[in-house]
């Protein structure tokens, strides 16, 4: 079978072949697959910039932060030859690809969760980035992507990730919350969110025991991480990023995912991202999808970004797609229940919804023929939305981008249906340079100080959410 870049084609044609004659070269530049990826859910029923703008403050330390140099970019030189890659005390050698076994625990007897590595290390000295999934244990699309990308239609001689004109190392971690992924349940067994409890402390909790050796043995000595991650029970994620915009070589990492909804945010105390910046290690976060689920587009987005961020680090061959646009987001609006009753939503994640209207319906069985409607408050995108029907008063059913201006451009990417095509999910955008992307900030906070606190999942509090306590 003929393989082709993850980002010309629909990623179901890649994965299960198709007849040769029915896909075009792909090759030639002047190319551009306009098919779009239909989504599972389909809803019923000149450059603009927004007027809100990035809070001074905020737009301040974003300002310090890119002006800074990151120290990640002065831990290797491409100046000679690559030498062995050192990994849990193994040799790795140039151009060649080792699958390593790590054990999440270091004990004698009992179970020690041993996790598989792969380390891809180039011909050519360059930075090392790490690829992490399933963090936390029911978050699908992450082991999906990553497997793909360890198969033989995307990492080998004379494929998109080839150790023979790699230049710099990969490490992949497809499953990290191994027993959560057995037992398909976000944390670990003994309760605790693995994504709340880096760096870790080697003696205290399983967690906590768990984060450190993650952090001390695959996290250590990397500049870059990609940590791929999926909304929690209950609900379901539109591709998109979040990443800490004062921090630079992650603003830049964020930036060449190449996708259109980028969220502002520090991240919680404890999660990687904040603990990897705070050790000024460049990370992003990827949200697709929900958990329990394989959300096919949410996937094949994650695979596209992924191979974007490598090609802009210049580690692969090749040019970054961007989007026509980008959101820019520091905060958000809600959208809630004032009912309680069974949930049905008619805008799925990735919405455009005009102000007034309504967004989903609330009934109770008990009292049939009588029925409550959620409407938005303000136009905007919904990047998040309720998946589990059982609703009480004040219960959120929807994660809202307010939008004021940049709306023509918006709706230029809506689908048929009223709903964002991502970029990535309906083939290789045509080629333009990062100024001709258009930024389209939106103003606001995150109630609770991040853009999860209100779904109600136990977590460790951020500081920005301690102080708005």
């Amino acid at each position: 079978m003929k393989v082709y870049p993850i980002n010309s084609v629909p990623l179901r044609k890649v994965l299960t072949g198709a007849d040769e004659e029915t896909i075009p070269d792909l090759q030639k530049s002047d190319v551009t697959i306009k098919k779009i990826v239909p989504r599972l859910k389909k809803r019923r029923f000149g450059p603009l910039k927004i007027s809100n703008q990035i809070p001074k403050r905020r737009r301040l330390e974003i300002e310090k932060g890119l002006e800074e140099t990151s120290k990640s970019a002065n831990n290797w030189t491409r100046e000679g030859g690559a030498s062995n890659h050192i990994f849990l005390k193994k040799r790795i050698k140039p151009g060649t690809i080792r699958n390593v076994e790590f054990n999440l625990l270091d004990i004698e007897i009992g179970e020690s969760w041993p996790i598989n590595v792969t380390v891809v290390h180039g011909i050519r000295p360059g930075p090392t980035v790490t690829l992490l999934g399933a963090v936390h244990g029911d978050e699908l699309v992450g082991p999906l992507a990553l497997t793909y990308l360890c198969g033989p239609n995307f990492i080998g001689d004379g494929h998109a990730i080839d150790p023979s004109s790699l230049s710099g190392t990969i490490r992949i971690v497809s499953v990290v919350n191994l027993p959560g992924y057995y037992r398909q349940m976000r944390d670990l067994p003994d309760g605790r969110d693995l994504n709340r409890h880096f760096p870790g402390v080697p003696d205290s909790n399983t967690t906590s025991r768990v984060a450190s050796r993650i952090w001390s043995n695959i996290i250590s000595g990397t500049d870059y991480i990609v940590d791929l991650h999926s909304a929690a029970k209950g609900r379901t994620n539109m591709p998109q990023i979040r990443v800490n915009l004062a921090h630079s070589s992650s603003n830049l990492t964020a930036r060449s995912f190449g996708i259109e909804t980028i969220l502002d945010t520090k991240g919680p105390r404890g999660s990687l991202r904040r603990v990897a910046n705070d050790s000024d290690i460049a990370c992003i976060t990827y949200e697709g999808g929900g958990a329990d689920e394989a959300d096919p587009e949410a996937v094949q987005v994650a695979m596209y970004g992924i191979l974007n961020v490598l090609r802009n680090l210049r580690m692969i061959p090749g040019y970054p797609s961007r989007p026509r646009f980008r959101i820019l987001a520091s905060g958000s609006e809600w959208l809630r229940s004032d009912q309680g009753g069974l949930l049905d939503v008619l805008a799925p994640a990735g919405s455009y919804v005009k102000e007034g209207e309504i967004v989903a319906t609330v009934t109770d069985p008990h009292q049939p023929g009588i029925s409550h409607d959620i409407v938005s408050p303000s136009r905007g995108l919904l990047i998040c939305t309720a998946t589990y029907p059982f609703v009480t008063s004040g219960t959120p059913i929807g994660h809202l981008l307010p939008m004021k201006r940049g709306v023509k451009t918006l709706m230029e990417r809506l689908d048929d249906e009223g709903c964002l095509i991502i970029s990535g999910s309906d083939g290789e955008p045509p080629w333009r340079e990062d100024d001709d992307v258009e930024d389209i900030p939106v103003e606001g906070k995150w109630s609770g100080g991040s853009p999860d606190a209100e779904w109600g999942f136990n977590h460790k509090p951020s500081e920005e959410e301690e102080e708005a306590a």
